[in-house]
């Protein structure tokens, strides 16, 4: 579980984040979502340890991440994975080899073991068959399979996304989120995702967090959203007519 506690966050003279206070809870698909220059980008990073708080706390099942030393820090980054808006894969590496990198970095396990966890993860993510390949050879839904497994190669209890359906056709991100949250579920791991995507929010939004000009506007799950009064909220989510028709349906 993740915790933030009266988070401020300020560049120079201007309040990016204004008092935080949300809960991500583990094994389930916790997103942060928003318009553009709301601050969720920011909050993300505050989260991961990129960007340091102005004020507040980031508690990682009790232990804050504002206050922890160079080797504590270290400690923690270790049970992380994080999955980038881009696949951010190596080119010049085979899918193995991508997955294997977070391995090599900071496993004690020999070669062996390390190449046995790497065909773990990827046949996790049903892509062990790709691999010898490299990455472009294989397609953008293949790429962010790929760098899910390497997300997970070390077996992080947190596991970041940005924009994981970024670029991928509406089939694919379901095949995306549909991974996410089952990976979520089966290793009990705390995941955040921050997205755009309203077909995530409403197909694995278990816990939601809407920020709005750098605030907490709304915080529920994906049902509750149907029956929400808030007006920033509904005119975020039902912007598009297929969403409002959705909405009107449930009532």
């Amino acid at each position: 579980m993740i915790e933030v506690k009266s988070l401020y966050k300020s560049f120079e003279d201007k309040d990016v984040l204004k008092d935080i206070n949300c809960v991500f809870e583990n094994g389930k698909t916790n997103l942060i979502i928003g318009q553009s220059g709301s601050g969720k980008t920011v909050l993300m990073k505050c989260i991961v340890g990129l960007f340091r708080p102005t004020s507040g706390e980031v508690l990682y099942d009790g232990r804050d991440l504002v206050t922890m030393n160079k080797q504590e820090w270290k400690m923690l980054r270790r049970e992380m994975g994080m999955l980038f808006q881009s696949a951010a894969l190596f080119d010049s590496m085979t899918v193995l080899e991508n997955v294997m990198f977070p391995l090599d970095m900071f496993s004690r396990d020999n070669y062996a073991d390390r190449v046995r966890r790497a065909q773990f993860c990827l046949d996790r993510v049903n892509l062990l068959e790709a691999q010898n390949k490299f990455p472009d050879e294989i397609s953008g839904g293949m790429q962010k399979r790929a760098a899910i497994a390497r997300a997970i190669a070390l077996n992080p209890k947190y596991l970041f996304c940005d924009e994981p359906n970024s670029g991928l056709d509406p089939k694919t991100s379901l095949v995306i989120d549909d991974l996410i949250h089952d990976i979520t579920v089966e290793f009990d791991m705390t995941t955040i995702i921050n997205t755009h995507d309203m077909n995530s929010v409403m197909g694995i939004g278990e816990n939601i967090l809407y920020i709005y000009e750098g605030h907490k506007e709304w915080q529920g799950n994906k049902d509750q959203i149907m029956n929400s009064t808030n007006e920033r909220l509904n005119s975020f989510i039902f912007a598009s007519d297929l969403f409002r028709k959705v909405k009107e349906a449930n009532k």
